[in-house]
């Protein structure tokens, strides 16, 4: 990276901007004075924040992510996390407001995350924003992920560890979606199977190549 004094491999990031110091406001001035070892992408090194977010807003998908938080489930860090990665719209907490941010890995401070009591809740603000409510879970009567054609502005609902979507959660989606299993166990983690179908909204609408 030009004007980076990059950092030894044992370290994350890049040292203080050598020579003349850019006049962009994107920069953040503690980081060129001192390094960014955050854990962002080349094009935001040195960047503000604040700059990051709104360029990531101009840019993001119109699918929505939302997982059920009634047993403080270690998963959701990491489903915020591939949220990230696959520039979700939003990620949705339904149910206790507090959850485990360390499987995030900071990434949340980039990744709009908004709260909801109840499913009731979620509902009401899917309707508000015709945002049809896809489950993920190996339930009874659920269609393969892998032919269903996901919709590009959707919420896509995923359980808890364990016990999946809940008998609430099931009836406010308009499908519930399986993933593809070959071996002996009945489910896949929650923060893998959130990735997998995160996975395929990308293929289907940012690849996908029409006739």
């Amino acid at each position: 990276m030009i004007g980076a004094d990059l950092v030894g491999p044992s370290e994350v990031g890049v040292g203080p901007w050598q020579g003349v110091l850019p006049a962009d406001s994107r920069f953040d001035p503690e980081l060129l004075a001192h390094g960014d070892r955050r854990n962002v992408v080349d094009k935001y090194r040195y960047w503000r924040l604040e700059a990051i977010v709104e360029d990531l807003d101009r840019q993001r998908h119109p699918f929505h992510v939302a997982i059920e938080n009634w047993q403080h489930d270690l998963n959701i860090g990491s489903v915020v996390r591939t949220a990230n990665a696959f520039l979700a719209r939003e990620v949705h907490i339904v149910g206790n407001r507090k959850w485990n941010r360390r499987g995030a890995m900071v990434t949340d401070r980039y990744q709009h995350v908004r709260h909801h009591p109840s499913l009731a809740d979620l509902k009401s603000y899917a309707d508000e924003h015709d945002l049809p409510v896809i489950g993920i879970d190996n339930l009874p009567g659920s269609v393969p992920l892998e032919t269903y054609e996901l919709p590009a502005a959707c919420v896509l609902l995923f359980g808890q560890e364990g016990p999946g979507l809940t008998a609430a959660a099931h009836e406010i989606c308009t499908d519930v979606l399986n993933i593809a299993q070959y071996g002996s166990t009945r489910s896949i983690n929650a923060s893998a199977a959130a990735a997998i179908a995160m996975h395929a909204w990308i293929r289907r609408h940012t690849f996908h190549q029409k006739p």
